[in-house]
């Protein structure tokens, strides 16, 4: 067995498949990521069954390049890490599968890795990586920090903090329908714009007015009617929201519908179907359409939509992060998962930071949408406890993190 800590990391639980390899979850040898958008996009959302059909034809390819890039093979391997959940069932099958299998024809150890753990660990990934290049002052990599975990798929916060040597997750807050990902990708769709939703939006919303709309977002509050139960949405699957203060919930879905009710109100459908004939169903569209393009395409009243739609979620999500962190006397706060690759959004609560005089942190670009570096880091701290997956380790679409 190898003394480098070297650990081969899987991710298949949505519309990527990856494999990478990290040295004792501070170094990146290797990350490979075979994307599925091109096979998702005409349809504006993920398809499971296709998802699963692409995982199974490039799980083999996407390790065998991962551990080519890292220049090292199999029996260099200390253990492997793979995605056990939250995402799609099937997808996260492939990954799995192929996981127990590599590991028992090595007889390496195998570690579960909760999705959302890994992305918070793409940050702390990131940080050290940065800390060994810099010699800028770095936080410690295991002080205690609030992490907002907002993609396609969740909108999260964590108290996430050092237990023994690996780490523990508090729930804080979360949304009670749409992640802020799903309500880009949606109001995307319903303009026109291609999947996913979040690159198009926020290469288009600086050339829109982010006043122009007034949308807002009402306080959540507990529903009676449920007697303390969690409100039975998707999100509820992971995670209860009962216990958690109202103050720190997120909820998308009402302007995705204010979204729709301007679209209606100010005629822009037409508009929209045209422009996505234009970019990406018609007989002429481009082969890969620029946000040039995309541009030449809106109007005014379209761009401000954009810009006001953008400003308005980014807006709810650093309000409500940093009255946690208030809340909760965190002085690091950690944001990760696709929507962190947002410019606007890291902006804004870069500048929110500075003026409260905390710190903030976010993964490269490369590490903010799903990845299997960051599932290979989360899994050394586990490692290293010895705290290694049983072999009926089964997938779980509905894996919450935290208590």
């Amino acid at each position: 067995m190898s003394s480098r800590g070297l650990i081969l990391g899987i991710e298949s639980s949505c519309d990527e498949t990856a494999a990478a390899v990290v040295e004792r979850g501070s170094l990146t040898l290797s990350s490979v990521v075979a994307s599925q958008i091109a096979t998702h996009a005409r349809y504006g959302g993920v398809v499971p069954e296709l998802a699963s059909r692409e995982h199974l034809r490039a799980i083999v390819p996407v390790v065998r390049a991962a551990l080519a890039e890292a220049a090292v093979t199999l029996a260099d391997l200390d253990a492997i890490a793979v995605t056990s959940g939250p995402g799609l069932a099937g997808a996260l099958l492939v990954g799995l599968t192929y996981a127990k299998a590599l590991a028992f024809a090595q007889n390496l150890p195998l570690i579960a890795v909760n999705h959302l753990e890994g992305h918070i660990h793409a940050v702390l990934l990131h940080e050290q990586e940065t800390a060994q290049s810099s010699l800028d002052a770095q936080p410690a990599p295991d002080a205690p920090a609030l992490a907002l975990v907002v993609s396609g798929g969740h909108t999260h916060l964590y108290l996430a903090r050092p237990t023994n040597g690996t780490w523990s997750y508090s729930l804080v807050g979360r949304t009670v329908d749409d992640a802020a990902g799903e309500a880009y990708d949606k109001v995307a769709k319903l303009l026109g714009l291609g999947y996913p939703g979040g690159p198009w939006i926020d290469a288009l919303a600086p050339h829109g007015d982010p006043h122009a709309v007034p949308f807002s977002f009402a306080q959540i509050k507990t529903k009676a009617h449920l007697a303390g139960k969690p409100a039975r949405t998707k999100a509820a699957k992971s995670a209860p929201i009962a216990a958690l203060d109202p103050h720190f919930l997120f909820s998308f879905s009402g302007i995705k519908t204010a979204a729709l009710r301007y679209v209606e109100l100010h005629n822009l459908r037409p508009e929209a179907e045209s422009r996505r004939e234009a970019l990406f169903t018609g007989p002429d569209a481009p082969a890969h359409p620029t946000i040039d393009q995309a541009l030449a395409t809106c109007d005014p009243t379209t761009l401000d939509l954009i810009a006001s739609f953008q400003h308005a979620v980014v807006g709810d999500l650093l309000k409500k992060t940093f009255a946690a962190a208030e809340s909760l006397s965190a002085s690091r706060i950690l944001v990760t998962g696709g929507v962190a690759a947002n410019r606007e959004l890291r902006a804004r609560f870069t500048a929110e930071a500075a003026r409260r005089g905390l710190h903030v942190a976010f993964p490269t670009l490369a590490l903010s949408t799903d990845n299997a570096a960051m599932i290979a880091a989360a899994a050394w701290p586990r490692f290293t406890a010895g705290q290694f997956a049983p072999p009926d380790l089964s997938a779980n679409p509905s894996l919450a993190l935290g208590i």
